[in-house]
Formats: structure tokens, C-alpha cells, sequence
């Protein structure tokens, strides 16, 4: 006799055909697992198409190995849309086998979206397109103490061979052992590129900050070039960017030509059933190992009226952007400090109860860019980065994270963050510039913001 699931696995196969094949997806409670091994033993043997996810203090893992289907597009139009649309297009038919209904476990997509599909375009970043996020075939969830495993599969075959395929799967997933040591990179040289040609584009845009009546912030990048005399580990990455960057968000995307990571202080978006949280993260300065002058930085920072401005601007767009989606909205006044190892940050949360038929791509969309990472206004801000930034930023300061069967999700702003390319990696780093900023300060504060990628690589800051 067919169970409830199998019953429901037959009937839907018989409206599809062997080219349009049914998303069956399987999850079960585990014993504990590590997920930097599960990310490293179930490496696929073509090199590439992984996923890591881990949420600041480990509340959350994600690691998906092995690639099911990739959705990507290259271009502008409406492509937070279609990259939902053609999600709820496999899910309209999917058979869920799935009793925990845990956020973050079952089907789930993950990746992310190009910070500007207009800007210039660099052949480094071309793997990741405008919009690139991976459906895997194997994943681990971590939620506190539990422990689940994911297996899903297109298929059109009798139920049956599928589940005894899909209990062995498990059965070679579950593995109870450590990750194997992986050697650091050795770090040949670094460069921070076109610092001269950066410092005058500063410049230039304070001028404008400073005699446009319109425009009242504009976000300009960096990068740091770095060559190593063997091609870069993302397991290497990931494990030190978890021991140093415990506090932030731990994120990697692989594909066969290069990958992305980071540790992101910064959360974009939280949609957990109909809950709603993003938050303000602008206006920064250093850190000190002396605990008194540490409490005096953050009190400066607490008080200076450029951070504060700056701050208020992202407040003010957030809840703007969260209006038309939200039904209540809770927006503090002040802002508090948010510290990381290497710098503190201005930081108010911004939360709300979402209307009905709002989905997580919605919110991403209309939040994306914010001030701290384009400037104000939003087009006219980006006309200037386009201009005067003569980089390709990619995936940094791009929306970043996942979202499940269900409808949860988490996406962040994918800033501290670097390319890893063979032997060589790529670092980003921005300031926010207001009439008032000066272009040495500015470049002090983006050499600090490199530091969690540089560290994490086997560098040393100055």
C-alpha cells in the first residue's frame, strides 16, 4: 500500500511528461554532523556549484553540495521577478516530503544577485551573471542542536526504485567524520589597485556632494588585488572566517571558476512566515584592543553628526522601501553600536509584519541598493558609481542568502567580502561619502574594512 507521500508523488507524475520532470525533495533528522566536513567530504568531482550559509553565534547552517539545477539570468529587466517566478514554477509541482517544515531545510534556493547589472563588466565575475542561485541536490541544515539532511531529485521513474536510491543517499551522507587540515595559502603579494586615481574620484564627489542640491550620499568601492603561489581553498576561507568573524554572517558561493565569500555584519532581509527584519548598518570607525579608548571610539562615533546623517539616511529608505509590504512597522529612534572584531558600526533594526502574497524576492528587490551601499538618491547615486568607480563590483554589496518551499528567507549585504579566482583573490571594500568627508579618512576606512577577507587569506594589514 502506497504511503499519503508516494500516492501524491504518482498522481503528479501523471501530468508531467519525461522532459518536464517533478522536483521530489526528501528530509530526515540526523545525529550530529559537522558541516564544514559534510561541506568538504561531499566535495562534487567536478570542482565547483557549493554553498555555505552560517548565521552570526551558529543559530543557522546551510551547506548544499552537489548542483540540481542553477537558475541565472545576465541582465537588468525584472530579474528578482524571474528568478522567483521560475522557483514557484518548479515548486507548483514539487512532491515535499518535508514533516518538520523547519525554515532553511527542504527544498531551497541559494545565491544571490550582481550589485549593478549596468555597470561595467569585468570577465572575472562573468561565472556569476547578474542573478545566480544554486537548487542543491544534498544539503545539511543546522538549527541549534538539530540536524537535518536533504535529498532532492528531478525524477520520472517508479517511486519505488527512487526510494530505495534516495535511502542510500542518505545512508552515504551521514558521516560522523572530521574535516581534514587544509594548508594556508601562501601570500606572494597584494596591491591595493589605482589608489591615486581613487583618492581624486573621492574628491570629485564631495565636490558634487558638496554643490548638488539633489544628490546627498554616494557609496565608492575599492579593490585589493592579492597573488598566492598556489590557487586558493575555500574550505581554508570558510574555517577562518568562522573562527575570527564569529559574530557575522559566514557565506560562500562556488562556482567551477571561481567563488565568492565573505563575513557580512549585515542582514538585508529576515522573512520568517509573515515576520520582517532588516536593519541599518552605516557609519563606522575602528576598533581598539584597550577597552577604555574601544568605549571612547564607539561614544565618537555615537555622537558624530557625519556618521549620524549618513545613518539616518539608510533609516529613512529602509522604511520607505518596507512601507508597501508591511502592514505594522517598528522603526527606533536611536541607533546603538554593533561591534566586530576589526570595526564598530551604527546599527538600528527595522521590523514589521508583512501583508499577505509579499515574498521575500519583493522586499530584496525594493530594498536593494541601500544608502550605505549606493547613496542617496538612488539613481542618481549609481549614475556617479558608474562613473567614477571604473570597477565591476560583482556580487560585493550585492543581496545575498536563501529562501525555502516555504517561503522564509534570509538574504544579506554581501559586503567584507572577495573573490577567490585559482591563485589569485580579489577584496572590495566601500565608504559612504557625504559633503563633509575627506578622501584620506575615507581610504583609511576602507583599508580597515578589507582586514576580515585579508586576515582570513593569510594577510596581514598595516
Amino acid at each position: 500500500m502506497n504511503s499519503p507521500f508516494q500516492t501524491k508523488y504518482i498522481n503528479t507524475l501523471k501530468h508531467k511528461t519525461e522532459s518536464n520532470k517533478v522536483l521530489a525533495s526528501y528530509t530526515k533528522k540526523v545525529d550530529k554532523i559537522d558541516p564544514f566536513a559534510f561541506y568538504q567530504i561531499n566535495r562534487p568531482p567536478d570542482e565547483g556549484e557549493r554553498f555555505f550559509w552560517k548565521s552570526p553565534d551558529d543559530d543557522m547552517t546551510i551547506v548544499g553540495v552537489g548542483l540540481l539545477r542553477s537558475f541565472s539570468n545576465s541582465g537588468a529587466d525584472d530579474r528578482f521577478s524571474r528568478i522567483e517566478t521560475e522557483w514557484n514554477d518548479i515548486l507548483s509541482s514539487a512532491v515535499i516530503d518535508n514533516p518538520f517544515h523547519v525554515p532553511g531545510t527542504g527544498p531551497l534556493l541559494f545565491g544571490g544577485f550582481s550589485f549593478d547589472p549596468y555597470s561595467l563588466k569585468e570577465e572575472k565575475w562573468q561565472p556569476f551573471g547578474d542573478a545566480l542561485f544554486y537548487l542543491p541536490e544534498y544539503m545539511l541544515t543546522v538549527i541549534g542542536d538539530d540536524y537535518y539532511l536533504t535529498v532532492n531529485l528531478f525524477e520520472s521513474d517508479e517511486l519505488s526504485n527512487q526510494t530505495n536510491k534516495v535511502e542510500k543517499t542518505f545512508d552515504l551522507l551521514i558521516k560522523n567524520e572530521e574535516p581534514s587540515q587544509v594548508p594556508a595559502p601562501h601570500l606572494e603579494s597584494r596591491e591595493e589597485l589605482y589608489v591615486p586615481e581613487w583618492l581624486d574620484s573621492v574628491a570629485e564627489v564631495v565636490n558634487v556632494l558638496r554643490t548638488s542640491e539633489i544628490v546627498k550620499k554616494v557609496v565608492l568601492s575599492r579593490e585589493m588585488m592579492l597573488n598566492f603561489s598556489e590557487p586558493v581553498s575555500s574550505e581554508y576561507v570558510l574555517k577562518q572566517l568562522h573562527t575570527q568573524q564569529k559574530d557575522s554572517f559566514i557565506f560562500l558561493l562556488e562556482t567551477p571558476d571561481g567563488s565568492f565569500a565573505g563575513a557580512s555584519p549585515e542582514r538585508l532581509v529576515k522573512k520568517m512566515n509573515d515576520q520582517v527584519l532588516s536593519t541599518s548598518l552605516a557609519g563606522s570607525i575602528g576598533r581598539s584592543e584597550d577597552s577604555k579608548e574601544d568605549r571612547e571610539l564607539g561614544n565618537i562615533l555615537l555622537n558624530d553628526e557625519k556618521n549620524l546623517y549618513e545613518h539616518h539616511l539608510v533609516v529613512d529608505m529602509i522604511k520607505k522601501a518596507l512601507e508597501p509590504y508591511c502592514r505594522e512597522l517598528q522603526v527606533p529612534d536611536d541607533p546603538v553600536l554593533l561591534r566586530t572584531p576589526y570595526i564598530q558600526h551604527l546599527y538600528t533594526p527595522v521590523s514589521g509584519v508583512a501583508k499577505s502574497g509579499t515574498s521575500i524576492f519583493h522586499i530584496v528587490g525594493e530594498l536593494h541598493p541601500t544608502p550605505a551601499l549606493g547613496g542617496v538618491p538612488t539613481g542618481q547615486s549609481m549614475k556617479i558609481i558608474r562613473d567614477k568607480e571604473k570597477m565591476d563590483r560583482g556580487f560585493y554589496a550585492s543581496p545575498i542568502g536563501w529562501t525555502d518551499f516555504d517561503g522564509n528567507g534570509e538574504f544579506i549585504v554581501a559586503i567584507r567580502s572577495g573573490l577567490l579566482k585559482g591563485k589569485q583573490a580579489f577584496l572590495y571594500a566601500g565608504c559612504g561619502l557625504v559633503a563633509d568627508s575627506d578622501p584620506k579618512e575615507e581610504l583609511k576606512e576602507t583599508g580597515i574594512k578589507f582586514r576580515p577577507m585579508l586576515q582570513a587569506m593569510g594577510g596581514k594589514s598595516e
